[in-house]
């Protein structure tokens, strides 16, 4: 300070602040660094992450929202963009790594723009005007596609699990994806109806489809029968059993004769509720809460076969499944509320018994039983499954595919230029940077197949040029090909979903000018990375930046 004044203090001693251009900077270096992690991975010809824990466990994956989730970042904006896939994952489950590619690209040629001291707020007037432009695009170059079209449904879903270590499987894996959703599929589909369950120790081919569901426990008492046919179904929401007080109570015995007759009291109650189960009709019970021992041997004597504490996700899979409804009051219960399934069993995978509910009338959810060799392996297989049901529900959710391959994003990129055209202020700049930017992904796609980006990405402007829209690279032989004739397709949602997200994301980092870091209470000021919380590799790996 000038004439001998004090400093003024206005944040804590040990607080960082970064202003302007180096906050841009370092945010927008976060961001690229999270995009760069995940870039090896896309396409067929991308490559696998080990990712290992603090306690040594190990996750192999080219699952961009996995990869991003493992790798525990701490950088504020870098958590900005494992939001986008986050995003992407729950509302589609698949395209997370072309979602974290894309928002890390759109600000990388924000910074250039940055440079050039054009503000942000007109960087973002371009980017929303050509995030609408390219919704628009994606949507003319995409076809219908409905549950009629198998064959469709049957690409998309091979096309999830391409570069995954699933794909040698993929005709059986892709069969199970599409019969799954086309069962479950009504007025709408919900993900939720179709439960994954995995179990190593077997081929990924044993993989298989229960029209019915997996219920992960077993029966309850060793004198119940471990199968049923023509299953009438109780599916009770009530404990059998008797519930204590709310209330702190005791009861004073004072003789044994006292004593006898609690017990046989309460002996007669537990009686009574098993009477009521026996009557309805049915003679298979699923109980989201307890049974008593005494209640157990009582179902067993009269034949049923029970099990307790089932979740209540399940339990309402099961509504679906079988056609029962959920009684939350034994009194309640009505041969009107029984569900139906050909047969219920208990069987051993993987040395845990699992209850089997199979051949439903007509099932509104259903399992797929995931098999593979090892753990790794099956945990893979699982997230390439969740890949393909995702995309498939997406597709059939718009109602609209486009062939894959970067060929919607050559389209964009095409289209988003010519749209440029119409704006002679700044944000022409902006709406060039995007189309520029749309282009990563078949550039990407070039990269990771050892081809040369810029050959491919010239040869396949020019199929763009020539109105081929459905042109995309071919990984496998470096031609510039016709993505829907060689059935790679992918559910439009997967690119109107990846664009918006990442380009709000983009949107909301390059506001930002200014970043204060307080340091923990524990001392020490913040850590590197611009004076940011750093962002952190895994525990035990020295940084996997």
């Amino acid at each position: 300070m000038s004439n001998g004044q004090q400093p003024i203090y206005v944040l804590p001693e040990g607080t960082l602040r970064t202003i302007g251009k180096d906050a841009q900077h370092n945010n927008i270096a976060a961001a690229k660094i999270v995009a760069d992690s995940v870039r090896s991975t896309l396409g067929p010809k991308g490559m696998d992450k080990m990712l290992v824990d603090s306690m040594g466990d190990i996750v192999i994956t080219n699952d961009g929202v996995t990869i991003l989730d493992e790798m525990q970042i701490e950088h504020p904006a870098a958590k900005m963009i494992v939001e986008v896939a986050k995003t992407q994952n729950e509302e589609v489950g698949d395209g997370t790594t072309t979602a974290t590619i894309l928002a890390g690209e759109l600000l990388k040629k924000a910074e250039i723009l940055l440079d050039q001291n054009i503000h942000p707020t007109v960087i973002n007037k371009g980017y929303k005007l050509a995030k609408e432009k390219s919704l628009e695009i994606l949507d003319t170059v995409s076809e219908r596609v409905s549950l009629a079209d198998r064959d469709v449904l049957m690409k998309i879903a091979t096309t999830a699990m391409t570069g995954k270590s699933a794909e040698r499987a993929s005709e059986h894996l892709s069969n199970l994806a599409v019969e799954s959703v086309t069962t479950v599929a009504g007025e709408g589909i919900d993900k939720d109806d179709i439960k994954l369950e995995k179990k190593q120790g077997a081929s990924v081919e044993e993989s298989e489809l229960i029209k019915g569901l997996i219920i992960d426990k077993e029966i309850v008492h060793s004198g119940m029968p471990r199968r049923a046919n023509n299953a009438i179904i109780a599916l009770i929401d009530a404990s059998l059993e008797i519930n204590k007080t709310e209330t702190d109570a005791q009861i004073r015995i004072t003789s044994p004769d006292q004593m006898q007759s609690f017990l046989e009291q309460e002996e007669k109650m537990l009686r009574g509720m098993v009477d009521k189960v026996v009557k309805s009709g049915a003679n298979v019970v699923f109980c989201q809460k307890g049974v008593d021992d005494v209640a157990q041997h009582f179902l067993a004597k009269a034949g049923l076969l029970v099990t307790r504490r089932v979740k209540k996700s399940d339990m309402d899979r099961l509504a679906k499944a079988t056609g029962g409804k959920i009684v939350t009051s034994l009194d309640d219960i009505a041969q009107t509320d029984l569900g139906f399934a050909g047969r219920v069993e208990e069987k051993k995978i993987s040395g845990s018994e699992m209850i089997f509910v199979r051949d439903c009338k007509d099932p509104k959810a259903v399992s797929i039983l995931i098999r593979g060799g090892t753990e790794h392996v099956v945990e893979e297989i699982m997230r390439a499954m969740e890949d393909a049901v995702g995309g498939v529900v997406s597709a059939l959710e718009t109602g609209k595919v486009v062939a894959g391959g970067g060929s919607p994003e050559a389209a964009v990129s095409k289209g988003l230029k010519d749209f440029s055209q119409k704006y002679s202020g700044r944000e022409q700049l902006a709406i060039v940077a995007f189309s520029e930017a749309m282009e990563v992904i078949p550039r990407t796609l070039a990269e990771n197949a050892g081809l040369d980006p810029i050959d491919t990405l010239v040869s396949l402007r020019a199929a763009h040029d020539e109105n081929k829209v459905t042109y995309g690279v071919d990984v496998f032989t470096g031609n510039i090909v016709d993505m829907k004739a060689k059935g790679v397709l992918e559910p439009v949602k997967i690119k109107t979903q990846a664009i918006q997200s990442a380009a709000e994301a983009a949107e909301m980092i390059l506001r930002i000018d200014d970043i204060i870091a307080a340091s923990k209470l524990s001392g020490g000021p913040p850590s590197a990375m611009g004076g940011m919380p750093g962002m952190g590799g895994m525990p035990g790996m020295g940084g996997m930046m």
